[in-house]
């Protein structure tokens, strides 16, 4: 069997690609033997005789099912957690989506005309210093203070 390593530098170089991407056709070995330039192996890539192979890549499909997995509360467990609790969901997260979503309702019920802007005003302070848990639990503070509220 001849040595073609040399044929295969000289076509990694014109193909701008890898030693192992380069692809002869066994077929025509003994016509690459006889290309010994640059512009011979030019001719046999324009023939279709010596190519690039495609490049590997690393398939998505597993990291796509882990990932769809996750989304229903699996591969979540201990052995998987590497930060602590206050680094995968921040406190100050929490908090932003907490009070967004009490700041929001209290903004529906102002406008729906459940509350006065008084009772809004008073609700929207307590809100700010962390009284309500949540917006379960600012409703049912309006509903305890009914006096405040409009009929």
């Amino acid at each position: 069997m001849s040595d073609l390593a040399n044929q295969r530098r000289i076509a990694a170089a014109v193909l701008k690609c890898g030693l192992h991407r380069v692809w002869f056709d066994p077929e025509k070995k003994t016509e690459i033997e006889t290309a010994i330039s640059r512009a011979d192996i030019r001719g046999l890539i324009e023939q279709g005789t010596v190519k690039a192979l495609q490049k590997k890549g690393v398939s998505r499909g597993r990291a796509r099912a882990n990932a769809e997995k996750r989304s229903y509360g699996h591969r979540k467990g201990p052995g998987t957690r590497k930060g602590a609790k206050g680094a995968r969901s921040p406190s100050k997260r929490q908090w932003m989506s907490r009070i967004r979503a009490i700041r929001r309702s209290l903004r529906e019920l102002r406008e729906q005309g459940v509350i006065e802007p008084s009772v809004y005003r008073l609700f929207y302070r307590k809100a700010a210093g962390g009284q309500f848990r949540s917006v379960a639990h600012l409703k049912s503070q309006i509903d305890i203070g009914a006096g405040k509220v409009k009929q």
